[in-house]
């Protein structure tokens, strides 16, 4: 049984990231950028009002010469500007987003202004500089605005737009299979029938590996039959790693761990000092890396988070791939802990200070789903952590899906 530490560094030694692909900017959001992006264009292209008004020179308007009356030469709208350039005693009007005309360095705000038949008459100074944005404010052609491993969310998508940026270098999105096993097990929506179970772990799996950036292949429920296993687990070729869910542990039917010997699988580590999720397989089959989860919903989930999710942000060259912890208080006590790193589910609050409070929840068998829902955070005990009281220092793990959305 290895720690938890050199569990994780074992697996993800052995993931690189997947190659480019292009998508259309439309496709772009959740994916995560290969390349770095430079802006195509300067943003803004030219110095333009940021407020409807008159564009004037501003020695035609100065503080000790108010109200001040000038001649209308024309207007400029966006996408339609003036063509002429700005005189002395002339004004032009002014759109907000529309060039600023040449020859006039201020903007008057309409509010300041009364619009006569062909001139307007200003009621306040103008300053040189003032509602105007300068052409490239905001960024520069050439600027590098969106680094190769980003991870894009609306804001960026909105942001390579405006860099006149159509199409992208991302990471492919990897292909997780996943397998369960056991013979009690149906489908959602199925009957269970007196000794059956529906199937949860599988599907809870493939929603969290969808949730970061993965295409979920699930192969099916296969019974306690070696031939079987071995039939769905050849049909795995091609994935980036394959989750197998359930029969790794030690039990008659735990058939995982010998019928993957049979088709070539090479096994870097079989138990993990950690709880949920002791009994976890992991080793390569051929060329698909294979993570053999625990059978009960919750620790296949916890350990598909803590493991199978890092792997697949080093599939897609997040960095760092793997989850971080934050401080917490205790909002309960807990007692001292064993040999295993614990991972608690617990609910996240704020104290009367202000202070991050994680409370366990009852019910921490790992075959219990509805604790597993109402948590938002694991609450992290590393093995032979000392007993904590109410208000004392504890890690967790916020329980955040890593959804592509943003």
């Amino acid at each position: 049984m290895i720690s938890f530490e050199a569990a994780l560094a074992m697996v993800l030694a052995g993931f690189r990231p997947l190659p480019e692909e292009i998508v259309a900017l439309d496709a772009a959001l959740g994916r995560v950028l290969a390349t770095d992006l430079a802006a195509r264009v300067s943003h803004p292209p030219f110095d333009a009002s940021a407020m409807d008004g008159y564009a004037v020179r501003s020695a035609d308007v100065p503080a000790g010469r108010l109200p001040a009356t000038l001649r209308l030469a024309g207007t400029s709208a966006a996408g339609a500007g003036f063509s002429g350039s700005l005189a002395a005693g002339e004004a032009v009007r002014i759109l907000t987003g529309a060039p600023l005309p040449d020859g006039a360095d201020a903007i008057v705000i309409q509010e300041h202004a009364e619009k006569l038949e062909d001139a307007v008459r200003i009621g306040r100074a103008a300053t040189p500089g003032r509602w105007i944005r300068r052409a490239g404010q905001d960024f520069f052609a050439g600027d590098v605005l969106l680094r190769a491993g980003r991870l894009l969310t609306s804001r960026d998508v909105g942001l390579a737009a405006a860099m006149n940026i159509p199409w992208l270098a991302v990471r492919r999105r990897p292909r997780v299979g996943i397998l369960v096993t056991g013979d009690e097990l149906v489908r959602p929506g199925e009957m269970p029938g007196t000794t059956g179970l529906i199937e949860s772990g599988g599907t809870a799996c493939g929603a969290l590996m969808r949730s970061c950036g993965a295409e979920v292949l699930a192969l099916g429920i296969a019974r306690d039959d070696p031939a079987e296993l071995v039939h769905l687990l050849r049909s795995a070729a091609g994935c980036d790693l394959l989750l197998t869910i359930g029969g790794v542990s030690v039990g008659d039917l735990d058939l995982m761990a010998p019928v993957l010997a049979d088709v070539g699988f090479s096994a870097s580590f079989h138990r993990v000092a950690m709880r949920p999720g002791k009994p976890l397989l992991f080793g390569r089959m051929g060329d698909v890396p294979v993570l053999g989860l625990p059978g009960n919903p919750v620790s296949a989930w916890v350990t598909a988070l803590l493991f199978a999710r890092p792997a697949v942000g080093a599939l897609l060259g997040l960095d760092p791939p793997a989850p971080s912890t934050l401080p917490a208080l205790a909002g309960a006590p807990l007692a001292a802990n064993d040999e295993r790193r614990d991972h608690l589910r617990a609910v996240l609050s704020r104290d009367a200070g202000g202070d991050l409070t994680a409370t366990v929840l009852s019910g921490q068998d790992s075959a219990m789903i509805r604790p597993l829902a109402a948590a938002d955070c694991l609450v992290i005990r590393p093995p032979h952590a000392p007993p904590v009281a109410v208000g004392g220092s504890i890690e967790v793990l916020r329980l955040d899906d890593p959804q592509r959305l943003a």
